[in-house]
């Protein structure tokens, strides 16, 4: 198929998830009203293709109904089209087109929902509502079928755009039509996402966050309409964010004396019968998808964001996020340095970069960089056309607030597109971008790479030459030996504290030991003193002169984790101070354990999770809560280890972003792992996953042969209302079956898709220890590990104890 195109992306089968709705079925099919007629619970309206379908339905687990456009005639078939979002109904209502031309939704004779259109009085008997082969419906006069419709459901769209209908501003009122997302996967309630036309000029479309400000969530480049009346733009340049087309979508601007707008719309020529969608779902995703006969499934063509560098602004003013750069993916532009140099070596970019030297609107000392293959940044300003790039440099040198330029050439097929400025901060800079421009950033001549004819130049003589190279040469030669004497003098000092018996860090007082003291506590790293391996390195068992019993961990060349994640580790444990908080491991031996200490373990871990959130002198994130990381004193009670990859948060903050994502596979909630939004709910659906486990007495990583998690097999189970067969055999015939059910519901909650559904540390410890509490009804979990789904029950249980979880008995140190 043409629109495939090779090399650009892949093309990414989505899963079949269990029918999420209930549709109300029709023993007669047409695909119109007319005045006086209605379709109630059992009927619908079905297209003259029969491609679409339109009647009432109910989402699963709701009881509330609504009524839709859904694609007909296939499995799980989506809905694309909802009237009454922000008005559910009890009970299935009725669609009636009343005598006064309009449609409306009825419920016990109360009017619901309603087109609200103006019919003249000598044409309400003759409308009637029409649902079109494209998915559409109208609301139009008999006789005039072939002119514009006096109400159609594609001006109100709702999270799906189908081919033909369209998103639009209308600049001159301010009015937008855009998609809006679920609240949830089976709640049509609008949600906290939108899409539509970015209010900016040149023209752009953006996906908003509701309670981050005024800026977007993320947003396309910069599109430039340039004053041409009725200009239709092919998206060669849209392109940057819908990849792999360049010619089927359209952005237009449209001027008459009865609309002043910009409106983005799609289609396919080539392939008319195909049915395809865009979608926007509850986590502010943009997704492409082409339904497949062959596999009765559908395909995501392209997706929106798919990079962390697709977020706004995520390196903060003047730094460029390089797509596909793992480990740091921010630089500061040339001639600028980080705001908070602190902040940005931990992988906090957001307060991004200030220059080195302010700049004093001296033409004579100013000059441009080159920066190459950037998405352009937000709030651009044209200029109108101009000949050269050189006039348009001349253009932004005479304005002092004038930070950059580009000058699109006609080689890069924007041909619309000539002298563009930006005044004040460059942001949401992309580098390596795909159609990325040349931008040309405002600097000293100094730090210019493109000052051809710069000014105030000076030629050194020859001999003056000589003097300075060896006035410099013999400066740093000095400065090189100062520099190692002083860093010799340093380490002797440091190496004679350790062995004195260990110091205090200025910052954390943490405790130092000399090499000689832990090589004699773990009898030379002996292998029988070796307790385990973690993401640092091997664990050994160490005994200090005073016969106290550490655990020692040992950072590995071959570790995927860092000296900084160790003394990070070091830092948040020092400041933290609970019962179920460990200073450092120990593990021995692996036990068996029954359903009290299991309970107990389970309100333990909640107890310590709620105090690093809320009551701890920091507000921490832990980021990788596991089995492994949860170890068990003498008297069982649980201590949560391992803080190397913990986040440390202001205390009234509630998220932040990051592009380093940490963690194990399994135990890491989906915004986190896709999209880098860390919050107190992370650690919430790390929470759920491992009281799952404590429950079932599996790993969760046990199912990943089976292309499969352990939270559908439960949750499959559960739904069947099957949840006793989830509790580990070993303990279900003597366990308190109320409690372990409630502790599968609890669960159930913690891992739910949206972070906004999950509760948090303290309800759960409420919802645990409460049984007056009854929990809510619990949503359909994210399953992020599958593919393919099993039956339920049909994964064969590993060999029976606790111990598959590798909750391990640790000795603690007292604080």
């Amino acid at each position: 198929m043409s629109l495939l195109i090779a090399g650009l992306l892949k093309l990414i089968v989505l899963s079949l998830m269990p029918l999420p709705f209930s549709f109300c079925t029709a023993s007669k099919h047409n695909n119109f009203l007319v005045p006086g007629r209605s379709i109630s619970a059992k009927q619908t309206l079905i297209s003259s293709s029969g491609n679409f379908a339109l009647g009432f339905f109910r989402p699963a687990k709701s009881t509330k109904y609504f009524l839709g456009i859904w694609y007909n005639a296939m499995p799980n078939p989506p809905i694309v089209w909802v009237a009454n979002r922000e008005a559910p109904l009890n009970s299935p209502g009725v669609l009636m087109l009343r005598s006064d031309g309009n449609l409306v939704v009825l419920e016990n004779e109360a009017i619901i929902w309603s087109s609200n259109a103006s019919v003249p009085a000598s044409a309400m008997s003759s409308t009637i509502g029409l649902l079109m082969d494209s998915g559409n419906f109208v609301l139009q006069l008999g006789e005039e079928l072939d002119k514009n419709p006096l109400w159609q459901s594609f001006d109100h769209p709702s999270d799906t755009l189908l081919p033909g209908m369209k998103i639009s501003l209308n600049k001159r009122t301010g009015q937008q039509r855009r998609l809006t997302a679920w609240s949830a996967v089976d709640d049509p309630k609008p949600g906290n996402f939108s899409a539509g036309i970015y209010p900016k000029v040149p023209a752009q479309i953006a996906v908003r966050k509701e309670n981050i400000g005024d800026h977007p969530y993320w947003r396309t480049a910069v599109y430039d309409m340039n004053g041409h009346k009725s200009k239709s733009i092919v998206i060669r340049n849209l392109s940057a964010s819908f990849l792999f087309l360049s010619h089927n979508f359209d952005l237009h601007d449209h001027h008459d004396n009865d609309n002043d707008e910009i409106y983005f719309t799609y289609s396919f020529p080539d392939i008319s019968s195909a049915k395809l969608r865009f979608v926007l779902d509850q986590n502010g995703l943009l997704a492409l998808l082409l339904w497949q006969d062959e596999s009765q499934k559908w395909s995501e063509l392209w997706r929106k964001p798919v990079d962390k560098c697709d977020f706004y602004a995520l390196c903060g003013p003047y730094a460029a996020c390089t797509r596909n750069e793992s480990v740091s993916p921010c630089k500061c532009l040339t001639g600028f340095v980080p705001k908070f140099e602190q902040q940005w070596d931990m992988g906090d970019w957001t307060g991004g970069c200030v220059r080195e030297k302010a700049l004093k609107c001296d033409r004579n000392r100013e000059g441009f960089s080159k920066l190459e293959k950037l998405k352009l940044p937000d709030h651009a300003v044209l200029v109108g056309d101009k000949k050269s790039r050189t006039e348009c440099e001349a253009e932004c040198l005479k304005n002092c607030s004038c930070t950059a330029y580009v000058y699109p050439s006609v080689a890069q097929e924007i041909s619309t597109m000539r002298c563009i400025t930006w005044h004040g901060d460059l942001v949401d800079l992309v580098k390596n971008h795909t159609l990325g421009q040349d931008i040309y950033s405002r600097v000293h001549k100094n730090d210019s790479n493109d000052c051809d004819g710069c000014k105030g130049h000076v030629e050194i003589p020859l001999k003056q030459r000589s003097v300075v190279i060896a006035i410099t040469i013999v400066s740093a030669t000095a400065g090189i030996l100062v520099t190692i004497f002083g860093y010799l003098l340093w380490k002797k000092t440091v190496r004679n504290e350790g062995r004195a018996g260990g110091g205090k860090n200025d910052t954390d007082q943490l405790p130092l030991f000399s090499l000689q003291s832990i090589v004699a506590a773990t009898n030379n790293f002996s292998d029988t003193n070796k307790v385990g391996e973690g993401g640092f390195g091997p664990v050994y068992k160490g005994t200090l002169p005073e016969n106290q019993e550490v655990a020692i961990k040992r950072l590995s060349k071959k570790s995927g984790q860092g000296h900084q994640e160790f003394i990070n580790e070091l830092k948040v444990i020092a400041k933290l101070q609970h019962t179920n908080l460990v200073r450092l491991l120990d593990p021995s031996e692996k036990t068996k354990l029954d359903w009290g200490k299991r309970f107990q373990i389970i309100e333990g871990i909640a107890q310590g999770v709620l105090y690093i959130h809320k009551y701890s002198r920091l507000k921490i994130i832990h980021r990788d809560l596991k089995a492994s990381n949860i170890l068990l004193d003498e008297a069982m009670n649980p201590k949560i280890s391992d803080f190397g990859m913990a986040k440390i948060f202001e205390m009234n903050q509630i998220e932040a972003n990051t592009n380093r994502i940490a963690g194990t596979q399994g135990y890491m909630s989906p915004e986190y792992q896709n999209f880098g939004q860390l919050s107190e709910k992370l650690d919430v659906y790390s929470f759920g996953v491992l009281l799952l486990e404590i429950v079932s007495g599996q790993r969760n990583s046990s199912f990943y042969r089976f292309d499969t998690s352990l939270t559908l097999w439960a949750w499959e189970l559960w739904n069947q209302d099957r949840g006793m067969e989830v509790i580990d055999e070993s303990v279900r015939e003597t366990c308190r079956s109320d409690e372990a059910l409630r502790c599968l519901h609890v669960g159930f909650l913690c891992v739910q898709d949206a972070p906004n559904d999950r509760p948090t540390m303290s309800s759960v410890i409420n919802m645990l220890t409460n049984e007056a509490t009854s929990p809510p009804l619990s949503k359909e979990p994210a399953f992020i590990t599958h593919r393919n789904s099993i039956a339920a029950g049909s994964y064969p249980r590993a060999s029976p104890g606790f111990s598959n979880n590798a909750i391990t008995i640790s000795s603690i140190v007292g604080r």
